[in-house]
């Protein structure tokens, strides 16, 4: 509808509605990688930062690259993880919330390379920016916080085998959520869960599961999903603990996975 609409128009206006067809191919790519389906995720997202381009919008491409970033982190490409993230970073505005972004993700490609060093840095470097005055109107990216930062630094250090810290630092990034936020909360819980079998054994990363699970279940987001799928199968060595026979079954109740 929009690609008809643009045709009927011309200059700023046609440019402009450009810049509607860029948000909009964003949004998808958001909805295909919570739904899943990453290929598709990455079509959009390649179709939203070239329309974004078109329409000068370069606040709007450097987001998309970020994104770009975080999807490559979830699809375990560290390289286009780290090199997305650094195009945004040299793209954005010094100083920017958008550069922020740009920090946090790429921080998790180095963490899925094993550079935890460069990670916690550019963890380091995104809290750095985000504790500066805020940026006049707020820019893009008005979600990203603290507890954000910490959350996904929180993977990064499971990913790494710090799962002590990431428990703890899953525990202060849920805390401070808001209510509203129930995917990433249930996204969240699922990643603390795994930290959870390492640092604390299987009752309470199964009791953690089943509480994500809820959310799963009204939510539909396949984020939570996979991160649950993933648990089950380390959880198999302990499927006679009630509390891991309990979340197994609730899942293979939405799954329908064999036990």
């Amino acid at each position: 509808m929009i690609q008809d609409l643009r045709r009927e128009l011309s200059g700023q206006d046609r440019r402009a509605l450009l810049q509607v067809q860029a948000e909009y191919a964003e949004f998808c790519s958001w909805l295909y990688q919570d739904s899943g389906d990453h290929r598709a995720a990455q079509y959009w997202a390649d179709r939203a930062v070239d329309w974004a381009r078109a329409s000068d919008d370069q606040d709007l491409a450097v987001y998309i690259l970020a994104r770009k970033a975080q999807l490559a982190g979830d699809m375990l490409d560290s390289l286009d993880a780290v090199d997305l993230a650094a195009s945004a970073q040299n793209l954005a505005r010094p100083g920017s919330r958008l550069s922020a972004m740009g920090a946090v993700y790429g921080a998790h490609g180095h963490a899925l390379l094993g550079d935890e060093r460069t990670a916690q840095q550019a963890y380091d470097q995104a809290l750095s920016l985000l504790a500066r005055p805020p940026e006049a109107p707020p820019g893009r990216g008005r979600w990203l916080d603290e507890a954000y930062v910490v959350a996904q630094r929180a993977r990064s250090l499971s990913v790494l085998g710090r799962h002590r810290e990431a428990v703890s630092s899953f525990d202060q990034a849920i805390r401070s959520l808001p209510v509203t936020y129930r995917r990433d909360r249930g996204v969240y819980l699922a990643r603390a869960a795994t930290a959870q079998l390492h640092a604390d054994g299987p009752e309470q990363a199964a009791t953690t599961a089943i509480e994500a699970l809820s959310i799963a279940a009204t939510t539909g987001s396949a984020r939570i999903f996979t991160e649950l799928a993933a648990l089950d199968s380390l959880l198999q060595g302990w499927r006679r603990v009630p509390e891991v026979a309990r979340f197994r079954q609730e899942l293979d109740g939405l799954l329908l996975h064999d036990l």
